[in-house]
């Protein structure tokens, strides 16, 4: 069972704010062999939503407001455990994650920038193709928007 929760920074305690930047560093670093710095001065401004299983984090993400990585509301760093992957919680996360972006922000566009091998994962919540595939930290990515969402 995986327990959600959602916090601004400020909330965070510091084991879970530790626990966030161990588990992009897990991935993003060390799985993805990419070195590029995750600490972008975007954390402070976002809202974290974490999923726990027996007091790990599994699963994370930031909701970033409008005007910071984007013109729209954004969803960043979708992170989710390589312990856990196959039961579907990247799916939950990403769900759980735009409703909390609408929750916050109302039910405007959501910008994201994704990599590219994920694009069919996330056409199939409804983001659509917004430009050119492009390099970032050597891994392919595409810009996708979120148009609607029921």
């Amino acid at each position: 069972m995986t327990n959600w929760t959602d916090k601004k920074f400020g909330d965070l305690k510091p084991e879970e704010l530790y626990a966030i930047l161990r588990l992009r560093s897990e991935v993003f670093v060390v799985e993805q062999n990419c070195i590029f710095l995750d600490m972008d001065n975007k954390d402070q401004v976002s809202h974290h939503l974490m999923g726990w299983q027996e007091n790990k984090l599994v699963a994370c993400a930031r909701i970033v407001p409008a005007g910071i990585s984007y013109v729209e509301t954004s969803i960043g760093r979708i992170v989710s455990s390589p312990d856990v992957r196959g039961q579907g919680i990247g799916r939950v996360l990403v769900d759980r994650s735009i409703k909390l972006a609408y929750a916050l922000h109302g039910k405007g566009v959501i910008h994201i920038g994704a990599q590219n091998y994920l694009r069919g994962f996330y056409e199939s919540f409804g983001f659509e193709k917004a430009g050119e595939i492009y390099l970032e930290d050597g891994i392919e990515h595409i810009e996708m928007l979120l148009l609607t969402k029921e």
